[in-house]
């Protein structure tokens, strides 16, 4: 402690800036999303103030003490257990009503505690104005007024926290009246536990808070001195008609009506409507008739933008990886080094690297970006609602639209996002299923077999391209039905989802968390798996039995499985090799096709059809080859997330099985569907 300085527990409901006020003090850069549920863990972080250091505990955002999910819980037990020796409670200056519950509880457990009323320059905006001076005189702490954004009030943040800290007597914040039978039960009782948590302590015991309580006992917080007065006075509540469930609402009607009373006499408003723009936009973007096919629209202008934008970005990065590999070898010509050594580190992992960093790298650095500023305007937790019903149906939760929509991105990055589902089932129904939905390492493949064999205007090749999202997103509902009626079988469970106001994004800060919190996160896992994969094709393509090489071999092994599925073995390998990174499939099939020693780029379409043509492909094979790259197992990259995120190799082992699964057999499907037709 001595080295940490003095612990601060920051709290705060969903929302209110608590991550931005945590950066704005510590340096730190952790991510503040706008949208509820964003926060799944608690990070740390420190300052110093007049020479006392402070660590910052940033807990998950919270509306309330009684935990209803993880995050709640995670925040409950540090707020109640974690050691803190006082708390700053962030509020939203334009909604400070429903934030000062969690304030009131919090103060019932940490008197020492700084309530900061941040956002003001938004409420400002919305002719909504708070009296800092009168709040702090009702609630009996200090307040203070703050825009951590724009840096606002921090000065006067830490000034107050060190007031609170060094302060001989604790502040006296204002007390909850509850009944008179529950008070004195709450003073007996609280005499009877070995805990400074006083009366707090006894409520949660009285109310029957399974959670809490079975918390504190690990703590060794509650130690109850006598049982059989403690049966007493349960007894005596029982019989004056008190049961746990209603003393927990009495409680909390309690709270919610000294919030309402403080709220009351602290806020005015020069606005009859404050909320006007949100509302009008929630018209357009909420609406039965308009919400989803908006939603549709923003996706398809993200998509296309992520493709269109990224093609000369990849081929200039191609270019100058194909300079550098002739560099390469021709530095390693000049030092003598053995022609296999050169084509193990230059034609295999060096190449391998460079056609994954080239076509991976400018789609994700305009992808995630345009995603997070979506993100920042508070439009993803729309995306949620709209698409509820949806997931309800599916016996799964609406927070997966949004997974399913990182997904797009980046699979990887789509099972991380799941964190934020609190239902245990409803996480791994959305973590098994995320790869429904094809990355932007698929797209590329996808977009050229459209354009090669599909769809000759780039009217058609738009449609059938959005036609494509479509089937993923059907199939994602459509699996997580099954899921949810068979091996995590279940009722769709209730959440909060907390709709933000619409706020203008932070462009340069957008820009930096996106890059380098998803896009060289992603990048970094992708190139650790394609290395050694880049090896292995080498090997497969230049050594070889009996006059064939292993790539020949292996392909010509699968070709009978690949001609059931409409493919052939040549495809089927180059998805298996492919495994690191979707990217490098078509170069793989390219390089067997040409009896290649390394990888092969065509970058002239219909010199590419031609070839493709040449070896077989016919529109059956242009179709197989869509929906098997749309659906098939996730990379490797997703496969290590998985593993992590579920900790369980048999949940990983069913996420790499059920799309391939599923892509195997609507390939056998489809041809068997042409040779009825007799094509």
């Amino acid at each position: 402690m001595e080295e940490k300085g003095v612990l601060v527990a920051l709290a705060g409901n969903p929302n209110v800036g608590k991550s931005t006020v945590f950066n704005a003090l510590t340096g730190s850069k952790q991510h503040t999303g706008n949208w509820a549920g964003k926060t799944v863990g608690c990070a740390e972080g420190s300052c110093t103030f007049e020479g006392r250091r402070y660590t910052l505990a940033d807990i998950p955002g919270t509306y309330s003490l009684r935990a209803g999910s993880a995050e709640e819980t995670t925040a409950r037990d540090f707020i109640c257990f974690g050691g803190a020796e006082a708390a700053v409670v962030v509020c939203d200056a334009s909604c400070l009503e429903r934030n000062l519950n969690l304030a009131l509880q919090v103060m019932s457990v940490i008197p020492r505690t700084v309530v900061c009323v941040n956002l003001i320059d938004e409420a400002a905006g919305k002719g909504i104005t708070v009296d800092t001076a009168k709040l702090a005189e009702r609630l009996g702490v200090p307040v203070v007024a703050a825009a951590a954004r724009s840096g606002i009030g921090l000065a006067e943040l830490k000034e107050a926290l060190k007031q609170v800290t060094e302060a001989e007597i604790p502040p006296s914040p204002v007390r909850v009246a509850l009944p008179p039978e529950i008070e004195s039960a709450a003073a007996e009782l609280a005499g009877l536990m070995g805990t400074d948590m006083g009366k707090a302590a006894a409520l949660r015991l009285m109310e029957g808070d399974t959670g809490f309580i079975s918390e504190a006992e690990k703590h060794g917080a509650i130690s109850i001195q006598d049982g059989d007065r403690l049966a007493e006075i349960m007894a005596r509540l029982e019989a004056a008609g008190y049961s746990g469930e209603h003393i927990a609402d009495t409680v909390i009607a309690a709270c919610s009506q000294l919030a309402a009373d403080i709220a009351a006499e602290v806020v005015t408003s020069s606005s009859a409507e404050p909320y006007r723009r949100d509302r009008f936009l929630d018209r357009i973007f909420l609406s039965r008739t308009t919400g989803i096919p908006v939603m549709l629209a923003l996706f398809l202008l993200i998509m296309w933008l992520t493709v269109a934008g990224a093609n000369y970005p990849s081929e200039l990065l191609s270019a100058l990886f194909g300079r550098g590999g002739d560099f390469i070898s021709a530095g390693m010509h000049r030092a003598g080094a053995p022609a296999w050594l050169e084509g193990v580190l230059v034609d295999g992992i060096y190449r391998t690297l460079a056609w994954v960093v080239s076509v991976m790298l400018p789609p994700m650095a305009i992808f995630f970006p345009l995603f997070t500023l979506m993100e920042d305007m508070g439009y993803l937790p729309r995306i949620a609602f709209n698409l509820d019903g949806c997931f309800r149906c599916a016996g799964a939760c609406g927070k997966q639209a949004i997974t399913m929509s990182m997904g797009l991105g980046c699979n990887a990055c789509g099972v991380t996002g799941c964190r934020i589902i609190d239902s245990p089932r409803e996480r791994l129904i959305a973590v098994i299923t995320n790869s429904f939905v094809p990355c932007n390492g698929r797209f590329p493949t996808i977009i050229a077999v459209i354009t090669m064999f599909i769809a000759a205007s780039p009217v058609l090749q738009g449609s059938v391209l959005g036609a494509v999202l479509l089937l993923g997103a059907a199939m994602t509902l459509l699996m997580s039905k099954l899921l949810s009626a068979t091996v995590l079988r279940g009722a769709p469970s209730s959440y909060t989802l907390e709709l933000p106001p619409y706020r203008r994004p932070q462009v340069g800060k957008v820009l930096v968390r996106s890059l380098l919190d998803r896009t060289v996160f992603v990048l970094g896992r992708a190139c650790t798996a394609a290395a050694p994969c880049g090896l292995l094709i080498w090997l497969m393509a230049n050594v070889r039995i009996s006059g064939e090489t292993l790539l020949a071999l292996v392909s010509g092994a699968l070709d009978p499985v690949g001609r059931l599925m409409g493919l052939d073995g040549v495809i089927l390998l180059a998805f298996v090799l492919g495994f690191p990174a979707n990217e490098i499939v078509v170069p793989i099939i390219l390089m067997a096709y040409l009896a290649n020693g390394s990888l092969v780029d065509i970058s002239d379409t219909a010199e590419l059809r031609g070839l493709l043509a040449e070896n077989g492909w016919t529109l059956k094979t242009a179709v197989c080859m869509l929906i098997f790259t749309l659906f098939h197992f996730p990379c490797a990259t997703t496969c290590m997330t998985i593993r992590k995120e579920t900790g369980s190799l048999r949940w990983t082992a069913l996420s790499f099985a059920l799309p391939t699964a599923v892509g195997a057999a609507l390939c056998i499907a489809v041809n068997l569907l042409f040779s009825v037709l007799g094509y």
